[in-house]
């Protein structure tokens, strides 16, 4: 854990971003921080520009709703994931779809990109994670050990591991240091009581979870013990954070509030209440100075 003293968390200074037409699944920044990316139900991608709120694109594509989507860590791409059971990869330049990835036999839930930015995972209601090649749109290894649903998805920050969480109440880490199309299955993270939800690295590669039992956990991955269970939530914890320094958690709740908690202590240190509606999402901009969230009131 970071042992950095936390920063004064301000709050205010709240910004809507409020032209979709459906809820708000996912929220992405970019690398740099001078974009917001939104997926929606209404089948539609928004892009914004953080500062001004200013709407610059809306993009259409897939037949269903759009349930998750991210940038690329080298900020040339982004992929966003649907109900209609593709993947979409986009170039941020022109806003334009280079191609479409099939394969998934059902509704897409997750996508990460390696943080090279050439490869990309992708899981959904089939059971099954999907790693691509950016480039070619190639499906590279398939893995299978799930027992329902993949909800989420995250690479580690030295790509050695994937790490997956699913509605069957494990977060499954697959080791990848083997050459294709294999996939080693490195370890399972069991002690939630419900789905799990939501996964995500730190940058030094802590690990949480988030569970429809209402709680975070911190895991340190290498050894599989839990560092520190969060809870506070009266709803099932729907997306989580990390700040870039490490010392602070964001989660959303399924109700109309965001936690932040001190990662050293497991304390709540604040609670949002900033939107109208349930929260589906949460994202802190690269240099952790603002957080977003996307929630069911379309803002």
């Amino acid at each position: 854990m970071n042992s950095g003293v936390p920063r004064t968390l301000a709050v205010g200074r709240v910004k809507f971003f409020r032209r979709h037409r459906g809820e708000v699944n996912s929220c992405a920044f970019s690398p740099n921080g001078q974009m917001l990316l939104t997926a929606s139900d209404d089948g539609y991608l928004y892009g914004w520009e953080t500062q001004s709120g200013q709407q610059l694109w809306r993009l259409g594509g897939h037949t269903g709703p759009v349930k998750f989507c991210r940038f690329s860590p080298d900020g040339r791409l982004f992929a966003s994931t649907s109900h209609d059971c593709t993947i979409r990869l986009w170039d941020v330049a022109g806003a334009k779809c280079l191609r479409v990835l099939k394969g998934h036999q059902r509704s897409v839930e997750t996508v990460s990109f390696s943080p090279d930015s050439r490869q990309l995972a992708s899981g959904g209601w089939d059971k099954r994670v999907m790693l691509w090649e950016v480039q070619s749109g190639q499906m590279l290894r398939l893995l299978v050990g799930h027992h329902d649903s993949i909800q989420s998805s995250d690479f580690s920050p030295s790509a050695d591991c994937l790490a997956t969480g699913s509605w069957d109440s494990t977060v499954r880490i697959w080791d990848l240091r083997s050459g294709p199309p294999a996939a080693v299955f490195h370890q399972k993270l069991e002690g939630h009581r419900g789905n799990i939800s939501c996964v995500c690295y730190s940058a030094s590669g802590l690990l949480a979870s988030g569970s429809w039992d209402k709680t975070i956990h911190i895991w340190k991955p290498q050894t599989g013990s839990l560092l520190v269970q969060l809870e506070g939530h009266v709803t099932w914890v729907k997306s989580i954070a990390f700040s870039p320094d490490e010392l602070w958690l964001a989660s959303a709740g399924y109700s109309c509030m965001v936690k932040v908690w001190d990662c050293n202590t497991g304390r709540c240190i604040e609670t949002l209440k900033g939107i109208l509606d349930v929260a589906h999402t949460c994202a802190f901009t690269p240099d952790g100075k603002l957080l977003v969230s996307g929630a069911s009131d379309q803002a």
